[in-house]
């Protein structure tokens, strides 16, 4: 710990913890760490050639690709000579058992293969998109559903997912938001670690565990434009306090492995960045897992133009930390040459070797290299599709519900339900599904099939298709409409618009489905939307015409059942927005915990040209309102809550006091209670603003939340403790630290919007 004086233009203290790898942390895993691993890796290590040193840092890629094809079918000679360290897209316990025993039984030094595969969401039970889980702020559940799809990848000899995809995503044209967890480092530090704790079990070598690889190390949530593989540029201050917490979080959870990013960071690409990947992740976290590239980025540092060929590709990456070439096929053949060369230090390859071994050893995989081939064949089983159900449950956002429109009476209505997603199977999966497969999805026309068979009538008719501008099924639509009590309209992207390589310039309702939902609420009925996306849509064109609005993500293959229980209020809305809703495209990146300005809007937000220059100079749009249509947090419930304002367990901190004793500095406590007449589950949401410190900091960031569940008229009281982790930022010389003389505002609530407030003051 260090105690640095002389606060610029405050003259007072500034208290650090750590910083810029003043002080060698512990190792990030101990199960990656020990006498006995040690022992083991260096005996195996002194024994490998070089290229079969080289071999353990190559992965290529077999059968379906997850990128462009390389057209490569030697990998069975690959394994054989020891050229390959790891395969990944083998699906199958047959599949991954036959490579699997050409490398312990016919390579020389016998050394198991990793197999890796993209379990984003879950492995063959699918469950909610990443953007979804996150919008239940539920940990628990997201690591109990991690856990099952890690028993299903590792039953098959999946070993490795890359995932989770912790990326901070603050524009919402960019398509991997979908696989984000959204806008805010502590939720998204809270789902990195509920994902690590699900995929890795209670030890890496249970056999259910697979290694997470947490991506995309590091910054890429905020590529220019929201365009997928873009640059991004941005302060150290920027990345330590909003990019990196999700990542320290995972490291610090146990993590065994990274992957590098595709985009360009601060002028150096982040597959050959040591200031990424030595300086902070080794130096400053102490990680002692490793780092593999993504698909084929190694390669595409010449694109990038800092290097003039593939090995000058190989040694930049290689030296800046990328232990595992992902499919560019470089490490093996150049890593020995430019060993051999004089370019590359054998003791680089080394380490590398020993990062790569150190994740085999603690797997298990030379004890248990083989899976049961035997074991029953797929079965959606009650037990999971419970858990998808409740997962999806969790994960919906009730953004509107005029008038009570929702809850559904129990029976009696004639329904209609309209639109390109009511039966899209595939749709229903989302981004990168993995096993997924679209016999296991119930959708919601087969939901509510089965729900109004004795109770009520349900005509469907499609209207239109997700991306089109024919309008000939409007008129099918309108009739079911008109003969109906209630409309459903089930619209927004399918699985095919969004994830990687899914930027869009606009994040409106996509081709002419505005125009059928217009056409529908012209009929006068009452019209319930349900949005599935995988990103925010820009909502204010049609929310005029929806009574009642849902959003559903991609929920998985409980996506019908989960809406209709929702729907009948047989289990209530719980869910909350990860990310913020645009009013506009134009608006986007919009986020809550944004920097305040010389010249803030304030909440005028005027939409016609300003009558007068206190209303034109300031930060604001001229044709739009600052606000967002939806803010982060927000989600609405059949009941009611009301939060009494916060209380503090003390009026005043002092830096040393914050220093020393790190955690549970302070008690924030607030009574919430259920002023509604049912049940219902609140996520309570706690939020700090720092104000008078050296750097500018947000006019909110999120620094607690829980999920409480109340009876009608029930209250609790709720307690939130706050630490050097909530109460510190990062001052202009990147150092994490708190200062004297600065106020910080607390306020309690269910959004970002939350009222209920007092504050305290740091001495």
């Amino acid at each position: 710990m260090e105690l640095r004086n002389g606060n610029q233009g405050q003259g007072g203290i500034h208290l650090t913890s750590g910083g810029n790898g003043t002080i060698r942390p512990a190792p990030s895993n101990p199960q990656l760490a020990g006498t006995t691993l040690h022992r083991r890796v260096e005996t195996l290590l002194a024994q490998m050639t070089l290229e079969e040193k080289a071999g353990q840092l190559a992965q290529y890629s077999v059968g379906t690709p997850t990128g462009p094809g390389t057209g490569r079918n030697d990998y069975e000679t690959l394994v054989r000579t020891g050229a390959a360290g790891s395969l990944l897209n083998v699906v199958g316990a047959q599949e991954t058992n036959r490579y699997q025993r050409i490398a312990v039984e016919q390579s020389r030094l016998k050394v198991p293969l990793l197999f890796g595969f993209d379990v984003i969401h879950g492995y063959r039970t699918t469950f909610p998109i990443p953007l979804g889980m996150a919008a239940s702020f539920d940990t628990a559940l997201v690591e109990q559903s991690m856990r099952l799809a890690a028993s299903e990848a590792a039953a098959e000899g999946i070993r490795w997912a890359f995932s989770p995809m912790v990326d901070i995503a603050r524009d919402a044209r960019w398509g991997r938001v979908a696989e984000s967890s959204g806008e805010d480092p502590h939720l998204g530090s809270a789902m990195a670690r509920a994902y690590v704790r699900g995929y890795q079990g209670p030890s890496l070598s249970e056999p259910t565990s697979v290694a997470a690889s947490v991506k995309h190390f590091a910054g890429y949530g905020a590529a220019e434009g929201g365009r997928d593989y873009n640059t991004v540029d941005m302060s150290d201050v920027s990345l330590r306090q909003i990019y990196l917490p999700p990542f320290q979080a995972a490291v610090e959870e146990g993590a065994a492995t990274l992957m590098s990013a595709f985009h360009s960071h601060n002028g150096v690409p982040a597959t050959a960045n040591g200031y990424l990947m030595t300086r902070i992740l080794r130096e400053e976290w102490g990680f002692n897992g490793f780092v593999v590239s993504d698909w084929t980025a190694v390669a595409e540092l010449v694109n990038h133009g800092i290097a003039l060929d593939g090995p000058a590709a190989a040694l930049k990456a290689l030296t800046a930390g990328v232990e595992m070439d992902m499919e560019s096929h470089l490490y093996g053949p150049e890593v020995p040459r430019m060993v051999r060369e004089g370019r590359l230090s054998q003791a680089v390859v080394d380490e590398a070797v020993r990062r790569v071994l150190r994740v085999k050893f603690a797997l298990g995989l030379f004890e248990h290299p083989f899976v049961d081939e035997k074991a029953a064949a797929y079965v959606a089983t009650p037990q999971k599709r419970e858990l998808a159900r409740r997962m999806a449950e969790a994960s919906f956002v009730l953004l509107k519900n005029e008038g009570g429109v929702l809850p559904l009476p129990p029976s009696g209505r004639k329904m209609a339900l309209v639109g390109p997603l009511a039966d899209a199977a595939a749709g229903m999966l989302g981004i990168w599904s993995a096993k997924g497969a679209p016999q296991d999805v119930v959708t919601l026309r087969a939901a509510l099939e089965r729900r109004l068979k004795d109770t009520g009538t349900l005509r469907c008719a499609q209207g239109t298709g997700v991306l089109s501008e024919e309008t000939s099924g409007f008129q099918d639509a309108v009739a079911a409409a008109t003969a109906a009590d209630v409309v459903i309209a089930a619209m927004g992207e399918d699985e095919t618009l969004s994830g990687e390589a899914g930027s869009r310039t606009s994040i409106e309702l996509p081709g002419n489905q505005r125009q059928l939902l217009e056409a529908l609420a012209a009929t006068g009925k009452p019209l319930i939307l349900i949005v599935f996306s995988g990103r925010p849509l820009a909502l204010t064109d049609v929310q005029a015409h929806a009574s009642a609005i849902v959003q559903a993500w991609q929920p998985g293959i409980e996506a019908g059942p989960a809406l209709v229980n929702l729907l009948w209020g047989e289990v209530n809305f719980s869910g909350r927005l990860p990310v913020t809703f645009p009013r506009s495209t134009g608006q986007v990146p919009l986020y809550y915990n944004h920097l305040n300005t010389g010249r803030p809007a304030g909440k005028t937000d005027l939409t016609r040209p300003p009558s007068c220059p206190a209303e034109k100079y300031v930060s604001r749009y001229l044709d739009e309102r600052n606000t967002p249509l939806y803010p982060f947090g927000h989600g609405l419930s059949y009941t009611t809550f009301d939060f009494a304002p916060p209380t503090l367990s003390a009026s005043a901190l002092t830096a040393r006091e914050v220093q020393k004793q790190a955690k549970d500095v302070l008690r924030v406590k607030t009574r919430v209670r259920n002023t509604g007449k049912v049940h219902g589950t609140v996520v309570a949401q706690l939020y700090l603003r720092i104000l008078g410190a050296s750097t500018a900091q947000p006019v909110r960031q999120l620094a607690g939340f829980q999920r409480i569940a109340l009876a009608p008229g029930e209250s609790r009281e709720l307690e939130f403790t706050l630490g050097f982790q909530e109460l510190s930022f990062f001052d202009t010389r990147s150092v994490r630290g708190v200062e004297s003389h600065t106020r910080y505002d607390v306020w309690v609530g269910d959004s970002s919007e939350a009222t209920q407030h007092t504050s305290f003051m740091m001495e």
